[in-house]
């Protein structure tokens, strides 16, 4: 018998500089860089991994978090199956944003935001001592915007990086109705 294939795109979003393209590194090679350039515009990446017997192609598309690109966003989300908003758990101001985010995205006239499942991520967990925002609060922002999933993370330990990926992908299996 052969393996079920799905191929998913995921857009990862936020304002810049909280750690989406090191989230995105470290998933993909393992390794942390800790002088990651800006992103400009978008940047693509693809990786193949098994998710409960299913051969998973994951298209991740890592999308700038300057403002001046956020016009963008609506045109990069079209075809997309799941989304990632990352915030810096030391920017207060990173999470607050999540409303401008969330409105560039509802001006979208094909409505993608309204079919796919967002996962909310904190990042930067291993600077916990500088934390401006509670674990709490991030959970209840997930929760309160219909996001269907919440974790903090750190792509310079690893922690839940991996974790993030799949619980994303197992929904968006779930939403195709393959799991």
């Amino acid at each position: 018998m052969q393996m079920q294939q799905a191929l998913f795109k995921l857009c990862i979003f936020g304002d810049g500089g909280v750690g989406k393209t090191t989230l995105v590194q470290k998933y993909l090679t393992g390794l942390f860089t800790p002088d990651t350039r800006m992103t400009v515009g978008v940047d693509f990446h693809v990786k193949k991994f098994i998710v409960e017997d299913i051969q998973v192609a994951l298209q991740i598309w890592d999308f700038a978090g300057e403002e001046r690109f956020r016009f963008l966003l609506s045109s990069y989300l079209r075809g997309a199956s799941g989304g990632i908003f990352m915030y810096d758990i030391t920017r207060f101001h990173s999470l607050k944003n999540i409303n401008n985010w969330l409105e560039t995205m509802k001006e979208d006239p094909t409505k993608v935001l309204e079919r796919i499942p967002l996962f909310l991520v904190g990042g930067k967990a291993d600077l916990a001592h500088k934390r401006s925002i509670d674990s709490d609060y991030g959970y209840d922002t997930a929760k309160a915007n219909g996001f269907y999933g919440f974790a903090e993370c750190s792509a310079k330990t690893g922690e839940n990086v991996e974790l993030i990926f799949e619980a994303i992908s197992k929904i968006m299996l779930q939403q195709a109705g393959m799991l």
